[in-house]
């Protein structure tokens, strides 16, 4: 696979979508996840309630698979 971001873990290869590493990119242990709600809302002019719940339930997703830590 050409050009395409994947973040490894032991047992599994991640394929993370555009909206995925615009969200892994903004992790960067300062920003609070209302701060990334809030830059992706701005950025995709998305209304912040409608980017809050792709958002925290990525996070918490990626969280459970120990892939990012909350």
């Amino acid at each position: 696979v050409r050009q395409a971001f994947a973040v490894l873990s032991p047992e599994k290869i991640f394929w993370p979508n555009d909206v995925s590493l615009d969200i892994l990119r903004r992790c960067d242990g300062r920003s609070t996840a209302g701060d990334i709600i809030a830059g992706l809302a701005a950025d995709y002019e998305a209304e912040q309630e409608a980017v809050a719940t792709d958002v925290l339930a990525f996070l918490q997703e990626w969280s459970d698979k120990l892939l990012v830590r909350l």
